[in-house]
């Protein structure tokens, strides 16, 4: 769990009919560890205070001292997952001008590499070109660890699941979208896909009474 940033709702999610008023915006990574101790890390937050995210978001972001409490070494995780690349998802996946998880492979939808130009973007992917793994659609990328591509929020936004756990990146933002999922969110690159896909999704997840990891609220973890 990473610090927060205050953003008005009524603009964030036009026509939700939320009050005009501050959205606390939490930040939240996901480490899995499987019955072999494999480690998998999903997304690596907002990085150091020269991160991309340093322009809006507050920096630095927490995961290297909350991974080190939980007696991680970066340098253990097999695996990292990047449901996208917007910069609080992504920018602690470099530290120092090197990749911050030396030992991992970088797992990245291709749609989402196709659509990732821009200096900002060629700084946390060029210290990490060699341990870029590209994947198309679904894929089970360790051990009972499946991506699945939800675009929309970006064009190669992913979710991840692991059993009957779901981590959803931005798929939905705010809980007023899990009782409308049409409700846009301003930040999507295409809103009308990203309608579509939560909708869809969420629907799968609420039929299968799926636990919900999620990026942004307060309370990361839900049954639906």
């Amino acid at each position: 769990m990473g610090p927060a940033i205050r953003r008005p709702l009524a603009e964030t999610f036009p026509g939700s009919g939320l009050a005009d008023e501050p959205w606390i915006l939490h930040f939240h990574c996901y480490l899995i560890r499987d019955a072999a101790g494999r480690l998998t890390l999903v997304d690596t937050g907002i990085g150091g205070t020269d991160s991309p995210a340093a322009s809006w978001a507050p920096v630095p972001g927490t995961l290297a001292g909350e991974l080190a409490a939980a007696g991680v070494a970066p340098a253990e995780i097999g695996t990292v997952i990047l449901t996208h690349l917007h910069s609080d998802h992504a920018s602690g996946m470099v530290a120092d001008g090197g990749p911050a998880f030396e030992n991992a492979r970088y797992v990245l939808q291709q749609a989402e590499l196709d659509a990732a130009p821009g200096p900002a973007l060629d700084a946390l992917l060029t210290p990490v070109k060699d341990q870029l793994h590209a994947v198309e659609g679904e894929a089970e990328v360790s051990p009972g660890v499946h991506v699945h591509l939800a675009p929309g929020h970006t064009p190669g936004h992913q979710i991840v699941r692991v059993g009957d756990v779901a981590m959803t990146g931005d798929l939905v933002l705010h809980p007023v979208q899990l009782d409308d999922p049409s409700i846009r969110y301003v930040y999507d690159d295409d809103q009308e896909a990203a309608a579509r896909t939560r909708t869809d999704v969420l629907g799968r997840l609420r039929a299968e009474r799926a636990i919900l990891a999620t990026a942004h609220f307060g309370e990361p973890f839900l049954r639906l």
